[in-house]
C-alpha cells in the first residue's frame, strides 16, 4: 500500500511547480459554473457581498421565490451578472429529468427561457440526469482574505461577443485543443464558448446553448451512449467529462471525455468496480482528474484517460482537490471517515466520529489559513481540520446537530449550508451553520414542502437555491433593496 501511495503523491505533487503561476492567477467568483463551484469540486464560495456568519446572525435571511418546473431539478449554476442585449441579468441554469433545460432569472424568480430537447432514449434512473455546465478554469481560486464581500483582484477588462449574445468578459481565454484517442462518428467540430451553457440529454448527446436565449451555438455532438446514468458534467480546457454509474442501459461505470474541437471521445472503464460519489472527477490544476470507485482512487491522464496510479480502498465520496500550504493533497470519503493523501505518502487516520460519508466532501479555508474538510455522515455535518504536523492530518472540527438524511454542504463566505432532505413524510429543512464552531445561525423551518432525494445546493448571486423532489425550485437569502 505504501507503494501505492507514494506513486500518487508524486502525480499530485507534480503540479506544483508547472501551476504555481496559473494558480496565483485564480480568482474567486461569485458564479457556481459547474457541481461543486470549481473543477476541484470544493463547493466552496469564497465570498459574497450580504452572506457572512454576521449577516445569518440577524434577521432578514429568509425565503425569496420559489418557481414549479418538471420533475425533481439538478443543482443550478449561476451566472451573475450576464451583459447581453436585454440588457443586465443574473440567470440560473438547471436541468429537469425528460430532456428539459430551464434558465431562471434568479432576481426575479421567472423562468427566463426553457428548452425542452425531444429525445428517443429512455434513461435507465428516469431521464437525464447530469446537471448542466458553463467552462470551469482549471486554476484554484485564490483564498480570501477577509469576509467584505466579492472584490475585483485584476483590471476590468471587455471583449465583443457573438451577435445578440453580449458581451464575452466572464472567463478566461480558451486554450488550444488537445488530442484524444479514440474517433467517434464524424460531428461538427465545437469550440468552448464563454456565453453558453452545456447539457448531456439522456440519448448521450452534448448541447452547447447560449445562455442569453436557450438557442443553439453549436450542433449536438455525441459524447455518451444513450440511457446512462450520468453526472458530474464538466467542461475544462476544451474538454467535456463526465462519469457513469450503476451500468444504466448497459453503459459501463466509468469516466468519459469529449474534445470540443475535434468531436473525439476516450474512456477509461472502471472494470467490476462501481463509480461512487455525486460530484464527478476532480480536477488538479495541471489537468490531472481524480475519480472514486468503491475500490480504489485513481489518478487518470486528461489527455488520454490512461491511468496515472491509483490507491485501494473503500471510498464512499467523489473526491475533492485543495491546496495545503505547498502543496495539493487529494481527499475522498469512505464509510468510516475521510482519507487524506498528499505528496509525503501519508495517510491521515480515518476518523471514527461518524459512519456512512457519501456522496461529496467540501473543502474550504477561513481567515487565518486552516484547511478544513466536511461531510455528510448519516445524520449529521461534520468537519475537521486539515493540519500540517510531520505531514498533513485530520483533526476534529465539530459536529451539527442531527439531521435526518443529510445532504453534502456547501460553504459561501464562511457559512455552511446543509440541506436535511427528509423522506415523504418529512419534508427537507435548510441549516445555515457557523462554518468555524457548527453554531446553527438559521433553518428554514417549515417552509420547504417536499423532500429531496437527489441533487443539491447551489449558490450565487448572494442566494442559496435547492430543488425538491416535487420539482420545486428555492431560493433562499436577502430580500433586494429597492
Amino acid at each position: 500500500m505504501a507503494g501505492r501511495i507514494g506513486t500518487i503523491a508524486v502525480i499530485v505533487g507534480c503540479a506544483l511547480s508547472a501551476t504555481s503561476a496559473v494558480r496565483a492567477q485564480g480568482r474567486g467568483n461569485t458564479n457556481w459554473t459547474t457541481v461543486g463551484n470549481d473543477a476541484q469540486r470544493s463547493s466552496w464560495l469564497r465570498t459574497d457581498p450580504k452572506i457572512s456568519p454576521e449577516s445569518l446572525a440577524k434577521p432578514g435571511f429568509q425565503p425569496l421565490w420559489k418557481v414549479g418546473l418538471a420533475g425533481q431539478p439538478t443543482p443550478m449554476i449561476v451566472l451573475d451578472p450576464y451583459t447581453g442585449y436585454r440588457g443586465h441579468k443574473s440567470l440560473g441554469f438547471l436541468s429537469g429529468p425528460s430532456d428539459d433545460i430551464f434558465s431562471i432569472d434568479i432576481d426575479l424568480g421567472v423562468v427566463e427561457w426553457h428548452n425542452h430537447l425531444a429525445t428517443s432514449a429512455t434513461a435507465c434512473p428516469g431521464g437525464m440526469t447530469s446537471s448542466v455546465t458553463r467552462p470551469t478554469a482549471l486554476a484554484i481560486p485564490a483564498a480570501p482574505t477577509g469576509r467584505s464581500g466579492a472584490i475585483r483582484s485584476g483590471p476590468a477588462r471587455g471583449a465583443v461577443g457573438e451577435p445578440n449574445q453580449g458581451v464575452a468578459n466572464l472567463l478566461p481565454a480558451p486554450v488550444p485543443a488537445r488530442t484524444v484517442a479514440v474517433p467517434v462518428a464524424p460531428a461538427t467540430p465545437a469550440v468552448v464558448r464563454p456565453n453558453a451553457v452545456y447539457a448531456l440529454t439522456s440519448d448521450g448527446m452534448l448541447q452547447t446553448m447560449y445562455v442569453s436565449n436557450g438557442a443553439d451555438a453549436a450542433p449536438p455532438l455525441p459524447f455518451l451512449p444513450p440511457n446512462a446514468h450520468a453526472f458530474g458534467l464538466i467542461v475544462v480546457d476544451n474538454v467535456a467529462y463526465a462519469e457513469t454509474a450503476h451500468a444504466c442501459g448497459g453503459v459501463p461505470d466509468g469516466v468519459w471525455a469529449l474534445d470540443l474541437a475535434t468531436g473525439q471521445v476516450t474512456s477509461w472503464p472502471s472494470g467490476a468496480a462501481g463509480i461512487v460519489g455525486t460530484a464527478g472527477p476532480a480536477f488538479d490544476p495541471d489537468g490531472t482528474l481524480y475519480v472514486a470507485t468503491d475500490d480504489a482512487l485513481t489518478a487518470l491522464d486528461p489527455k488520454t484517460l490512461k491511468v496515472k496510479s491509483s490507491f485501494k480502498a473503500d471510498f464512499a465520496s467523489s473526491p475533492v482537490v485543495f491546496p495545503l500550504g505547498e502543496e495539493i493533497l487529494v481527499a475522498a470519503g469512505t464509510l468510516d471517515g475521510i482519507l487524506l493523501l498528499d505528496t509525503a505518502s501519508h495517510i491521515a487516520p480515518l476518523s471514527t466520529t461518524i459512519e456512512g460519508m457519501t456522496g461529496a466532501l467540501t473543502s474550504w479555508q477561513d481567515n487565518a489559513g486552516t484547511r478544513w474538510l466536511l461531510g455528510a455522515g448519516k445524520a449529521a455535518i461534520v468537519a475537521w481540520k486539515v493540519v500540517d504536523n510531520d505531514g498533513p492530518k485530520l483533526q476534529p472540527g465539530w459536529v451539527s446537530r442531527n439531521m435526518l438524511s443529510p445532504l453534502p454542504p456547501i460553504v459561501v463566505n464562511g457559512v455552511v449550508f446543509s440541506v436535511a432532505g427528509g423522506n415523504p413524510s418529512a419534508p427537507a429543512v435548510l441549516y445555515a451553520l457557523d462554518a468555524m464552531t457548527g453554531k446553527e445561525l438559521w433553518n428554514s423551518g417549515a417552509t420547504i414542502t417536499s423532500f429531496v432525494k437527489s441533487g443539491g445546493l447551489s449558490a450565487g448571486g448572494s442566494q442559496i437555491y435547492l430543488g425538491t423532489s416535487d420539482g420545486t425550485l428555492y431560493a433562499f437569502g436577502f430580500p433586494m433593496e429597492h
